[in-house]
């Protein structure tokens, strides 16, 4: 017992550690070195549990989908239609909690790894979930839904990127939400201020 929590205290002591010094330096500058330095962990603590400072991101990356994934469960299961904004909703939340680890991920440190690992990630589970909406509902997607799923998450990364770089997000984000149910019920056309023809 005392061991798993000193290894779950090192590793999320060297978790702390890259994100603060990938926001400071950048991800291709830092070593090995610098980590268990900040971190106070020795390096062989650090390479019992992993490879390189790329094994040691990929793990941090692989914590928050798994906390993420955690928290949208219920919120996607509230819908069978879908479309509530309440997983957007939750996922702004978790990252106004982690911001400064969805920082580094969306902008593409370690090499755009983590963040192509967020976004597969993501859209698998979207993609699952328009399946498993169209079945439940009866209904035919027009789009497939892998297709459907990736144009999806892009917007919704993109959105979430440009609101966590904000010191203080100029809009908050149930706004934000909102506006992207908007956007998703109506479309970009009728969003843009055009009159939707009958």
């Amino acid at each position: 017992m005392a061991e798993d929590r000193r290894t779950r205290r090192s590793r999320r002591s060297l978790g702390a550690a890259l994100v603060g010094l990938v926001l400071e330096r950048g991800f291709t500058a830092l070593t090995v070195e610098d980590i268990t330095e900040r971190a106070d962990v020795a390096r062989a603590t650090f390479y019992a549990h992993f490879r390189d400072k790329e094994d040691l991101f990929a793990r941090v990356t692989s914590d928050l989908l798994d906390e993420l994934s955690e928290r949208l469960a219920p919120a996607v299961a509230e819908s069978a239609v879908g479309f509530t904004g309440k997983p957007v909703l939750e996922m702004l939340r978790h990252a106004r909690e982690e911001r400064d680890l969805y920082r580094i991920v969306l902008r593409g440190e370690g090499d755009g790894k983590p963040l192509q690992m967020f976004m597969d990630a993501c859209a698998r589970a979207t993609a699952q979930e328009f399946r498993a909406r169209a079945e439940r509902n009866a209904v035919e997607p027009r789009i497939d839904a892998d297709l459907l799923a990736r144009a999806w998450v892009g917007e919704q990364v993109a959105v979430l990127r440009w609101w966590v770089e904000q010191d203080s997000p100029s809009l908050p984000a149930e706004e934000v939400v909102r506006m992207l149910l908007d956007l998703a019920m109506h479309g970009r056309y009728w969003a843009s201020g055009f009159r939707v023809q009958d």
